[in-house]
Parts: structure tokens; sequence; C-alpha cells
């Protein structure tokens, strides 16, 4: 238990100036201050630098994102997207919350399990 807990409180880091390209998997956090072209995943929390990019495909447990962002997004508990960043893309998430001055070019799913019940079911399923 230890361990695993030790690995959810440490960062991997990918600093500014370094440009990774290909695939990265982690059960830990992450912090992008580079480049990262490709796909990307973690169950922890990525947090995307003020200088930092990241173009492909991204999948978290938690997502705080200050740079530039050109990815299909998935996030299962809350992203937040401050101020500095942009980011072109679809987004799914269970919460999101967006700072004046961000900028975001794309669609977002929120709550993709509600997402899955068509309309009319949701108006029956209200009723009840």
């Amino acid at each position: 238990m230890a361990k695993e807990t030790e690995t959810l409180n440490s960062y991997n880091i990918i600093s500014a100036g370094t440009v990774i390209k290909g695939e990265f998997h982690t059960s830990g956090n992450i912090r992008i201050d580079g480049t990262f072209d490709g796909t990307i995943s973690t169950k922890g929390r990525l947090i995307v630098g003020q200088g930092g990019s990241i173009s492909g495909k991204i999948t978290c447990q938690n997502g705080e994102f200050e740079g530039q962002i050109n990815a299909t997004v998935e996030v299962e508990q809350h992203l937040a997207l401050k101020a500095t960043t942009t980011v072109i893309g679809d987004i799914h998430t269970d919460k999101i919350s967006i700072e004046t001055g961000a900028v975001f070019h794309g669609h977002c799913k929120m709550n993709p399990r509600e997402a899955e019940i068509p309309f009319e079911n949701k108006d029956k399923e209200n009723k009840k």
C-alpha cells in the first residue's frame, strides 16, 4: 500500500525543451513542461504547464491544463482549463472548470455515463 501511495504522489516530469513522440502510460502523476506528440495515459493527475504542449490523445483521472493542447481528451473525474491554455479537440469528462481567458475549440461531453441514455428515456426516468 505504501508503494502505491508513493507512486500516486510522485510526478513523471517532461521538462521544458524536451520533445517526446510515441506512447506514455503510467499509474502515477505526470507534469509536462516540454512537448509530447502521441498517446499519453495515466491513472493519476496530468498537469500541462504554461510552456507545455500535447498533440494526440490524452487519458487521465484528473487534468490541469495551462499550455497548448491539440488532442482528444478523456478525463475520468475533473478537468481544469486555466486562463493560459488553448485546447483544440474534443473533451469527455465528468466535471470541467474553465477560467476566464482559456480558449477551447471542440465538443465537450460531460458525465459520459448519462450521455449514453437517449433523451426520451431521461424524460421517463425524471417522471418516476
